[in-house]
C-alpha cells in the first residue's frame, strides 16, 4: 500500500532548487594573487601565486605542504588574513578562511581580485581528541563538596581534587581508585595546582595556609606555608622555562587578605609579599615573560614584574565590578611546561627548559615578537582583552553576557577565548581581537567552568544544572550531553592527552568521563 505524502511546502520547493553543496561558488570567478606567511616568524613561503578565487581551505593546505616539501607527511593548517581598519585609528581585524577565498574575503568585500592577499598560516594540532561520551566511573571518597580539580601536566592517569572535607585527594584514573589522601588542612581546600614539571602539588585552603605534596605517594613536603591572614583563593607556579635548571619553581599565592605572596618551594620561605590591592585577590597567573598578573575584587588588574622583585608596573582599571577570573593566551603552554600530549619527560633540566620555551613561543610568537595576551572576566557582565606588555588600554571590550562572567579560558593555541556565565550560556570569542563568534546554549542554570581539549576542537562545560556538556567549536553545536551528577558541578578539567575529563561538585563524587 503506498503512503500518501503531503504536497511539498514553498520552503521545501525552494530548498530542492538550491544547490546542495554549501561550498559551491559562482562560475567564472577571477584569479587572485596570494602569498603564504608564517604566523610565528613572519617569514613568507615561496613567491606570490595566482590561484582561482574558489580555492578551498583544503586545497590551500595541499598547496602549502607542497611548497614546504611536506607531501609525505602533510601538516594540517589554519589560514587567516589581516584586514586593516577603515580608519587609521581602527584596529586591524583577522578573518579566518573557513570555506574558500571567495566566500571568506571577496564576497564580504574585504579584498578584491586586484589585491595580493597575504594568508597567515598556523599548524593545527596533529593529533585529534575524541569527544568524551560516557561516565567511566563515579568514585566516592570525599566527605563534602568537591571544589577544584586538576590533571597532572604529563598524564591522564592522575588527577587531584580538593574539597570541603579539608582534604585533597590524588586518584589513579587507570584503576579508578584513590591513590592518596592529602590531609593536614583544617578547613576547606579551595584550590589545587600541579607544578608544570609534575614533581609537586600545591593546595590552598580556607585555613589561610598553602601545603606542598609529592604526587607519587601524597607525602607532605614539610609543614604548611603560613603568612596569609585570610583564605587562599588562587595559586600559580613559575613557568618551567624561567626556572634556573636544577632549582624548583617558585609559587605565587593570592588571598582574600588582598596580598600575593611569592614562595621559595625549596627553602619553604616567603620571598616577598606584593601588596597594593585593596580587596580580595581572586586570581593570579604567572606569565611566560616574568610578569605576574592578578585580578581583584577592588575592580583592578595589576601587573607585577618578577625580574624587579615584584614591582607593580601597571594597574588596569576598566572593570566596573569585581574581577573574577583571568586567562593568558599562554595558559596551556605554561601548564604543560616541557611535556606534550605524549607525556614523555625530557632527559635533562636543560632539555626541559628548551622544550618548555619552544612550547611557549609556539603560542605567543607573532612575526618574530612575543605577544602574550590576557582576558579578564568580571561581575560587571563584561570581559576585556589586553596586551599588557604593550599598552594600558584594552584591545577590546567584550559584551553580550546578561549576568556575571565566572570563568574565562584561552584555547591552547591562543586563537579563541571561551567564557562561562551565570546567564546559563557559554560564549566563544576571537582570541586575537576579542570579536564575538558564537553563543553555546543548552545549560538551564549557571555555568561554572569550562575546559578546552588540547587540540582546540572541543570544549567541556560544567553547570549548576548537574550536567556536563561537550561542544564542537567548528560547528558551534552541542556534541554530547553528559548527565550523571546528582547535584551542582563546580569543577571540570580535560587531561592533556585528551583521553579523560574529570568533574566534581556538590554530590561529593569524582566522575571520570571517557569515549
Amino acid at each position: 500500500m503506498s503512503t500518501l505524502l503531503p504536497p511539498p511546502t514553498k520552503k521545501q520547493k525552494k530548498e530542492a532548487q538550491q544547490p546542495r553543496d554549501i561550498g559551491l561558488v559562482p562560475e567564472g570567478l577571477p584569479n587572485i594573487s596570494i602569498k603564504f606567511q608564517a604566523l610565528d616568524t613572519g617569514e613568507t613561503v615561496g613567491h606570490s601565486l595566482r590561484v582561482p578565487a574558489g580555492i578551498t581551505e583544503k586545497q590551500l593546505e595541499e598547496l602549502l605542504n607542497q611548497l614546504n616539501g611536506n607531501t609525505d607527511e602533510p601538516v594540517p593548517y589554519t589560514f587567516s588574513c589581516d584586514i586593516p581598519g577603515k580608519k587609521a585609528t581602527d584596529p586591524q581585524q583577522s578573518v579566518d578562511i573557513i570555506d574558500n577565498l571567495y566566500s571568506s574575503l571577496l564576497k564580504p568585500g574585504h579584498k578584491t581580485s586586484e589585491d595580493t592577499v597575504t594568508l597567515v598560516f598556523t599548524p593545527k594540532a596533529v593529533f585529534k581528541v575524541r569527544p568524551v561520551t560516557r561516565s567511566a566511573s563515579a568514585i566516592a571518597g570525599h566527605g563534602s563538596t568537591i571544589l577544584c580539580s586538576a590533571f597532572a601536566p604529563n598524564t591522564s592517569s592522575k588527577v587531584v581534587t580538593g574539597a570541603g572535607d579539608n582534604t585533597a585527594r590524588i586518584w589513579d584514573c587507570d584503576t579508578q581508585t584513590p591513590m592518596a589522601v592529602l590531609s593536614g588542612h583544617t578547613n576547606w581546600v579551595l584550590c589545587v595546582s600541579w607544578c608544570p614539571d609534575g614533581e609537586l602539588i600545591a593546595t590552598g585552603s580556607m585555613d589561610n595556609t598553602i601545603r606542598l605534596w609529592e604526587p607519587q605517594h601524597g607525602k607532605p613536603q614539610g609543614d604548611a606555608l603560613r603568612g596569609h591572614h585570610k583564605w587562599i583563593t588562587s595559586l600559580a607556579w613559575e613557568p618551567v622555562h624561567l626556572v634556573t635548571p636544577g632549582e624548583k619553581p617558585r609559587l605565587a599565592s593570592a588571598s582574600k587578605d588582598g596580598t600575593i605572596k611569592i614562595w621559595d618551594t625549596t627553602r619553604r620561605v616567603c620571598l616577598y609579599t606584593l601588596s597594593g590591592h585593596t580587596n580580595s585577590v581572586s586570581c593570579v597567573k604567572w606569565g611566560g615573560q616574568g610578569l605576574l598578573y592578578t585580578g581583584s575584587h577592588d575592580k583592578t588588574v595589576r601587573v607585577w614584574d618578577m625580574k624587579q622583585g615584584g614591582k607593580c608596573i601597571n594597574i588596569l582599571k576598566n572593570h566596573a565590578h569585581w574581577v573574577n577570573h583571568l586567562s593568558l593566551s599562554s595558559d596551556y603552554a605554561l601548564r604543560i611546561g616541557a611535556f606534550d600530549h605524549t607525556g614523555v619527560k625530557p632527559a635533562t633540566a636543560q632539555e626541559a627548559q628548551a622544550k618548555a620555551l619552544a612550547n611557549y613561543e609556539k603560542v605567543v610568537k607573532k612575526n618574530g615578537t612575543l605577544e602574550e595576551l590576557m582576558v579578564t572576566a568580571s561581575d560587571d557582565f563584561t570581559m576585556f582583552l589586553w596586551n599588557p606588555t604593550k599598552q594600558t588600554k584594552p584591545l577590546a571590550r567584550m559584551t553580550g553576557h546578561q549576568k556575571l562572567v565566572n570563568h574565562v579560558a584561552f584555547s591552547p593555541d591562543g586563537r579563541n577565548i571561551v567564557s562561562a556565565s551565570f546567564d546559563n550560556s557559554i560564549k566563544l570569542w576571537d582570541g586575537r581581537d576579542g570579536k564575538f563568534l558564537a553563543t553555546f546554549r543548552g545549560h538551564v542554570a549557571s555555568v561554572y567552568q569550562v575546559a578546552w581539549s588540547s587540540d582546540c576542537r572541543l570544549l567541556v562545560s560544567c553547570s549548576k544544572d548537574t550536567t556536563l556538556k561537550v561542544w564542537d567549536v567548528r560547528t558551534r553545536k552541542l556534541s554530547v550531553d553528559l548527565p550523571g551528577h546528582k547535584d551542582e558541578v563546580y569543577t571540570v578539567d580535560w587531561s592533556v592527552d585528551g583521553k579523560r575529563v574529570c568533574s566534581g561538585g556538590k554530590d561529593k563524587m569524582v566522575r571520570l568521563w571517557t569515549h
